[in-house]
C-alpha cells in the first residue's frame, strides 16, 4: 500500500495522457503499454476519505494496537489518555443536543482502528500501521 489516495492517482494519470488516446481491448485491458500499471499502482493506493484524528488520538490506536488492546478498551478504559477520552466521554450528561457530534467523534475513531490507516488533523501526516499477521 502507499502513501498516495486514488484521486492523487487518477489526477496523475490525467495530467500524464492529456493527449493520450486509450484503447480499451474488451476484457484484455489495454492495447498501448504506456499506461500499463496504473491499475496496481491504483489498487494500492489510499481511500481518498481517510479517517482524520487529532495527534492525540493517533497516538492511542498505536499505543493500544502494539499492547493488542480491544477498540472497545480503547474508547473507554480509565487508562484512556484524558485529551482523548474527553472526546468519547460525555461530560455534563448525554443529550440530544450532543448526540450527533459525540457518534461522529466515535465513528471516526473506529474507522481509523479498523482501516489501520488516517490522516492526522493538522498535519496531514498518514499513519499507517503494520497490517496484522
Amino acid at each position: 500500500m502507499s502513501n498516495e489516495t486514488k484521486r492523487n492517482v487518477f489526477n496523475d494519470l490525467v495530467e500524464q495522457h492529456q493527449n493520450y488516446v486509450i484503447t480499451v481491448v474488451g476484457d484484455y485491458g489495454v492495447k498501448d503499454k504506456a499506461i500499463e500499471g496504473w491499475n496496481e499502482r491504483y489498487d494500492a493506493a489510499l481511500p481518498d476519505d481517510l479517517p482524520v484524528i487529532p495527534k492525540s488520538q493517533s497516538d492511542w490506536i498505536k499505543q493500544c494496537k502494539a499492547n493488542d488492546d480491544s477498540l472497545s478498551f480503547a474508547l473507554g478504559d480509565e487508562t484512556t489518555p484524558i485529551e482523548v477520552a474527553k472526546t468519547f466521554r460525555v461530560w455534563g450528561g448525554y443529550t440530544d443536543k450532543n448526540k450527533d457530534k459525540w457518534l461522529k467523534l466515535q465513528n471516526t475513531f473506529a474507522s481509523a482502528w479498523a482501516l489501520g490507516v488516517w490522516c492526522v488533523e493538522g498535519t496531514g501526516e498518514i499513519v499507517k500501521l503494520e497490517a496484522e499477521k
